[in-house]
């Protein structure tokens, strides 16, 4: 079993840990997890994968392996990796969103750049710094306030949030640790990447989930911030893929994931509505801009500032060529409709089996 693959997937709970473990499991892998310790649940993503004390009866096999751990917490992940002692290791784990990360600077910086440091340390002192792969997924916040379109691996980074901040500390300990130890460190630059299991408090799902609901008739408006913002989204199912392939490659080195073509938020709001049979037209300016139901006239959606950034980025592309060329990763798999067109369809069946049950349990209470 010298060649068997171990797989440690931090932030598997969330939308891209969820697709890799997946992907890794098809793979063969013997595939673990980090999972910090809640009040409540937040394995929805997973459920499917792994098998509690509660449900061994059921005797299925366990595919994923499920261990408590914390980023900000240095003894659980020396624990944690001097005990399965991975071959591989995917740090998808963060305090993910830009906005909030305005709102817990200290927090967002201890888990997004101390958390790397601490993961790093942990592979040393573990033993493993000559044989374990390391994966930092990193972000197009870096371009911040972009010095050139599109943005490549050479473009200067000029972040403009305490996130983006964060994560050019995880960006360099990473490069600083290859250079100085010679570890296997890879970054990967993440351009926008979405998915039917997106979080529903980011623009895309938070569009999707609107439009599925006003299609109902569950909901009668959607607010939103800078309908102007340009973000090169892709896939997140697809982004994976090139995750394991920089860790495939004979030599570590860094990458930028993306599709090379970007939209506005306006867009994504015209095409998600578009799928639900509701054609918006645009009027206004600014502030006073809103989206019309052509059919009706009624105004589905409006600007709120409060959505507004204290420092806006407005223009996020990503040049994935390098990925095509050294990895022969197709960044286009799958395309922005197709991509819209998914994430719609799935919460016009979500909001509806929530909103039966929903009326299920009020019946059975009377």
């Amino acid at each position: 079993m010298e060649n068997k693959k171990v797989a440690l997937i931090t932030g598997i709970t969330g939308q891209d840990g969820s697709y890799l473990a997946e992907f890794l499991i098809e793979k063969g892998y013997e595939v673990h997890g980090l999972m910090r310790r809640s009040s409540s649940f937040n394995t929805a993503r997973i459920e499917h994968l792994y098998l509690d004390e509660w449900v061994r009866d059921m005797k299925k096999a366990r595919l994923v392996n499920l261990h408590w751990a914390d980023m900000t917490d240095s003894s659980s992940l020396i624990r944690v990796i001097s005990k399965i002692r991975p071959t591989e290791i995917y740090n998808l784990a963060a305090q993910s969103h830009v906005k909030v990360s305005f709102d817990v600077p200290e927090y967002t910086a201890d888990t997004d750049a101390n958390g790397v440091l601490r993961l790093l340390e942990a592979v040393r002192i573990a033993g493993l710094a000559d044989t374990c792969r390391i994966y930092q997924a990193s972000t197009s916040e870096l371009y911040g306030k972009v010095q050139e379109v599109p943005q490549s691996e050479t473009t200067p980074f000029y972040p403009r949030s305490p996130y983006a901040v964060a994560k050019l500390y995880g960006f360099w300990i990473m490069k600083n640790y290859r250079e100085s130890y010679n570890m296997f460190c890879c970054n990967g630059i993440l351009f926008n990447h979405e998915s039917e299991r997106r979080g529903e408090t980011f623009v895309t799902r938070k569009i999707t989930l609107a439009a599925a609901r006003i299609a109902q008739g569950y909901q009668d408006k959607l607010y939103l911030g800078n309908l102007n913002s340009l973000r090169d989204w892709g896939y997140a199912k697809d982004y994976i893929e090139c995750m394991w392939l920089i860790l495939q490659q004979p030599e570590p080195d860094d990458f930028v994931i993306a599709t090379g073509e970007y939209h506005t938020v306006r867009e994504f709001a015209t095409l998600a509505f578009k799928e639900v049979g509701i054609e918006l037209e645009w009027r206004g300016e600014g502030v006073d801009e809103k989206g019309y139901d052509k059919k009706t006239g009624k105004p589905l959606v409006e600007v709120d500032p409060k959505y507004f950034r204290p420092a806006e980025v407005d223009q996020l592309l990503g040049n994935p060529a390098k990925a095509k060329e050294k990895l022969g990763w197709n960044p286009q798999k799958t395309s922005f409709p197709d991509l819209v067109k998914i994430m719609v369809q799935h919460d016009m069946k979500f909001v509806k089996k929530l909103f039966l049950k929903a009326q299920m349990d009020k019946e059975n209470a009377e």
